[in-house]
């Protein structure tokens, strides 16, 4: 599923700062939730990995030995070792292990350029991590967890859905 072409147009005029704040933020809670995630990359560790949607007008740079997250205008991130793009829903279903990548890959709702070991070091660190954006994006506590989960699984439901291949 992709993003609708509305809300495309409404993310145009966001300010890098501000979805860099936000990615950021969100990486960090990501990453303290799951220490070990980047554990197997070994070496591929200093590669840096972006992650480029279509359906959004930003791009997202990892360097998993740097801890952080940098986003820029898409083909503005200028270094890369490995160039991910597919549509939003897809990227973070991959993260999660929700959809399988070689099909999404070989049915070209996936595009990947440049280092192939190193995409396939990071879908190994990312297997065995059990990422649930839901649970690992909502509050910690108070009243707006369980709601807030609620909306984000739901989210995640209605686009996964509409995706005829999954994990198995």
């Amino acid at each position: 599923m992709k993003i609708p072409v509305a809300l495309q147009h409404l993310l145009r005029p966001v300010p890098i700062w501000a979805v860099q704040r936000a990615a950021q933020s969100a990486y960090e809670r990501v990453i303290g939730r799951h220490r070990g995630m980047f554990g197997r990359l070994g070496e591929y560790a200093d590669k840096t990995f972006v992650f480029a949607p279509t359906d959004i007008p930003f791009e997202f740079a990892v360097r998993p030995a740097d801890n952080r997250i940098s986003v820029a205008r898409p083909g503005r991130n200028p270094r890369y070792d490995a160039h991910i793009s597919g549509p939003i829903f897809l990227l973070l279903a991959l993260a999660e292990g929700r959809v399988d990548g070689d099909a999404e890959f070989f049915g070209r709702a996936l595009a990947i350029d440049g280092d192939m070991e190193a995409v396939l070091a990071l879908r190994n660190a990312l297997e065995d991590t059990r990422i649930d954006f839901s649970e690992d994006l909502a509050p910690r506590n108070g009243p707006l967890r369980r709601p807030v989960a609620a909306g984000l699984r739901a989210a995640r439901n209605v686009a996964l859905a509409r995706r005829s291949t999954r994990w198995n």
